[in-house]
């Protein structure tokens, strides 16, 4: 049975940047098998696109709200998009 391709984008608040969240993200997509990306923003956030199989995708969701272990994840919004075909992950400054 053929899996169905997903892409989220998430946007994840709170105390995320400056405890290697954007490095831990990429072995947590590792792990889980998603391509995408991830990057800081200037709001103090964090905000990654993954994409994958719908499994592959919810279990990467489920790291992003727990975060590493010296983050203090407060929030976490999740947009559905239309797969690009992404292959890989990529930190982004």
């Amino acid at each position: 049975m053929r899996q169905v391709r997903v892409r989220r984008r998430v946007v994840v608040r709170g105390a995320v940047q400056g405890v290697g969240f954007r490095w831990w993200c990429a072995q947590a997509a590792a792990s889980t098998g998603v391509s995408g990306w991830v990057r800081n923003r200037a709001d103090g956030a964090v905000e990654a696109v993954v994409e994958g199989d719908g499994a592959q995708v919810a279990a990467m969701l489920a790291h992003l709200a727990d975060g590493p272990r010296h983050a203090r994840v407060t929030g976490v919004e999740v947009q559905t998009e239309p797969p690009e075909g992404l292959t890989g992950f990529e930190v982004e400054p």
